[in-house]
């Protein structure tokens, strides 16, 4: 009596005896090498949790006064809208921030089109002397995926500053490169230090000197005329831009004579009071700490990645940018460390895993050919990189990355697919 094969028999029947099958396995096999190749890599997993900064500002109130006019109504609009999850709150005096954590899975852009248009909706209930709200997305991708620090021990925190400052700009043209930031220097200003006493001398007011400033410190469209090569347009006025600008600006008439602001004022063009220090070192001698010999000033510039994109691509990118600039826009008293990089670890990561994959499937392969025979080693060898390419490709298709939960998952299902592939010949070995 034959017997009747069930649907996973007649399945393996059918690819037993297609002519296509070898086509298939060798069309699996090239599109998980592509996959490999195109697949973005970087540290953190694409989670969508969407999360929104809410900041306020009221000057002059107490944190109490802040958070029962101010926060309390704000957090009572945001958990109305749909989606919200979790909402955290800080009040401190003239200032609120408020913390929006939507449900996992929540589409992000709108969730935030939810947020403002809430609160947009809500303005007229803003109470008197507060501002109106600030509203600033966050994302997994806001993560820096490199940092530079720049350091020198003959330069000055205000200098590095501005080398990296510059830097930052060349950057900002490296294709997917999003958020940057500077940590540690000092800006240049352009302090006004008033001296009362000759305020009251010339009979200028304190009050007026930050509007007067803020007026001359502009530069408009006066108007047009024709000419015979076309027309001319005019501008008016311009940007301060020296100390001596400063200096210069009228701020009173005196006895008939204008009062400018170098006869009311000192002004200092020069670094800001610093508010952080980024210090460089390697070994003991940086960690017993400012002034002892090898710690010299440094300043970090860090760089983020556009979502999606991949991690090893967009700090090579970087990274070749600023090997252009040394030497032109880096002194070269000034050396560039690279004290992060996801981009280089996400690849070390991934090549160790694939290396792993490929000994996994070598020590199966062997195993089985001593223990079962060549013939069914060989369904084994094929069977693994053929169901991990193809795992890859639908990687690629649905968009995923290869990160630190990515790579987890196929650690963890190397094992169950080694043991399905050894299941099955042993099964196929019974039944022959």
């Amino acid at each position: 009596m034959k017997q009747r094969l069930g649907p996973a028999g007649s399945l393996a029947k059918f690819f037993i005896r297609s002519k296509l099958t070898v086509l298939i396995v060798f069309a699996s096999l090239v599109m998980g090498y592509f996959a490999v190749v195109s697949l973005p890599r970087e540290e953190e997993p694409q989670i969508i949790v969407p999360m929104v900064d809410v900041f306020a500002s009221m000057p002059g109130a107490t944190a109490k006064e802040v958070e029962e006019r101010v926060t309390n109504p704000m957090e009572k609009l945001l958990w109305e809208i749909p989606g919200v999850e979790y909402v955290y709150s800080t009040s401190s005096p003239g200032s609120s921030m408020v913390i929006v954590r939507f449900k996992v899975g929540q589409d992000e852009e709108k969730s935030i089109v939810r947020l403002q248009s809430k609160l947009l909706a809500n303005y007229d209930r803003i109470p008197a002397g507060a501002s109106p709200p600030l509203v600033k997305p966050r994302s997994i991708d806001d993560v820096p995926i490199l940092a530079l620090t720049f350091h020198g021990r003959h330069t000055d925190h205000f200098t590095l500053r501005r080398i990296a400052a510059e830097v930052e700009t060349r950057i900002k043209r490296v294709n997917n490169v999003s958020l940057t930031g500077i940590i540690g220097g000092s800006r240049r200003v352009i302090r006004v230090l008033i001296d009362p006493a000759r305020l009251a001398a010339r009979n200028v007011s304190p009050e007026t000197i930050p509007s007067l400033l803020a007026a001359a410190n502009q530069e408009t469209d006066a108007g047009s005329y024709p000419s015979p090569a076309g027309e001319v347009l005019v501008h008016a006025g311009s940007f301060l831009a020296t100390a001596d600008d400063v200096k210069n600006v009228v701020v009173g008439v005196y006895q008939g004579k204008p009062v400018y602001i170098r006869d009311v004022a000192r002004v200092l063009d020069g670094p800001e009071e610093p508010s952080q220090y980024v210090f460089f070192g390697r070994g003991p001698a940086a960690e017993e700490g400012r002034g002892q010999r090898g710690v010299e000033p440094a300043v970090t510039l860090t760089v983020a990645k556009r979502k999606g994109e991949n991690a090893v691509t967009v700090a090579n990118g970087v990274l070749r940018q600023v090997e252009t600039l040394k030497g032109s826009v880096i002194p070269s008293d000034v050396t560039v460390t690279v004290t992060r990089n996801y981009g280089e670890t996400a690849k070390e990561k991934s090549n160790e895993l694939l290396f792993h994959m490929l000994l996994a499937v070598l020590s199966v392969t062997l195993l089985v050919a001593l223990t079962l025979g060549r013939r069914e080693s060989g369904v084994v060898l094929l069977a693994i990189p053929v169901t991990l390419a193809l795992t890859l490709f639908m990687f690629y298709l649905y968009g995923y990355t290869l990160n630190r939960i990515t790579l987890f998952a196929l650690i963890f299902s190397i094992g169950i697919l080694v043991d399905d592939a050894i299941v099955v010949v042993e099964n196929m070995v019974r039944h022959f």
